[in-house]
């Protein structure tokens, strides 16, 4: 059985000021466990699971330090858990180094304006990952990374996407020559355009797009020609389409 003061810790995590204080964050569940077993296994500080669990995946826990291993039951997975019904394994990780905007590779990456939604934050990190966009440049505004519904969302993918928080109006007078896309309700037909091997695809935020400001920054408008009478598509699902049609094949 956990200790009360351990169990109120990581009850504690979940707020995102205490994970800025303490560097690091919760995951949940036996899939992205798994990937952080087998990328990044050095930066698990407390892993705790059922007997069960602990026994099927022996082998991926030897590069993790025993004294970090916790065997747990379900009622402690209960009380350190965030969702509804608690999985077999809990782990706290610790957080990526925050990246300098240098570390921007050549190549096409995402800008993000206020998508504050976490499901929607955390499924746009996994999108990335899957059309081979490692960097995503976001304003403050944004859903923090480590947010629990936005690491779940995420589905192991915060490990390969590099994301980066700056005021965006900043960043784009101090690289005014980057070509930058903007995804609105009018503008050119994603259909119509070419696919892109650098640059920046900028999406708005849920309800409001983008903001006006930084429409002056960008090169071109770009849309998804709708064809139906829906007002409007989800954020990530829009970034999804987008990416499908502008990702240059290699």
């Amino acid at each position: 059985m956990l200790s009360k003061s351990r169990v109120k810790y990581i009850q504690s995590l979940y707020h995102k000021k205490l994970r800025d204080e303490e560097g690091c964050f919760v995951i949940e569940g036996p899939k992205i466990t798994e990937e952080f077993l087998l990328q990044a296994p050095g930066e698990i500080l407390a892993l705790y699971a059922v007997e069960n669990w602990l026994s099927n995946n022996n082998t991926c826990l030897k590069e993790v330090n025993p004294s970090c291993i916790f065997l747990a039951d379900a009622s402690d997975l209960e009380k350190i858990s965030s969702r509804s019904t608690p999985n077999q394994v809990l782990a706290i990780v610790r957080k990526k180094k925050d990246q300098p905007e240098t570390t921007i590779h050549p190549g096409l990456f995402l800008m993000l304006d206020g998508i504050q939604d976490p499901g929607n934050f955390g499924t746009i990190v996994r999108i990335a990952d899957w059309f081979g966009i490692s960097t995503i440049l976001c304003s403050p505004e944004c859903a923090d990374l480590y947010n629990p519904k936005v690491v779940q969302s995420t589905m192991g993918s915060l490990l390969r996407v590099n994301v980066i928080y700056t005021l965006l109006t900043d960043w784009c007078k101090a690289n005014a020559g980057t070509d930058i896309y903007a995804a609105t309700l009018q503008g050119k037909s994603i259909y119509q355009c070419s696919p892109l091997a650098h640059g920046a695809i900028l999406m708005g935020n849920e309800s409001k797009g983008v903001h006006p400001e930084l429409l002056g920054f960008c090169k071109e408008e770009i849309t998804i020609p709708r064809t139906g009478q829906a007002e409007s598509l989800n954020a990530a699902v829009a970034t999804g389409i987008i990416l499908s049609h502008l990702v240059k094949q290699v």
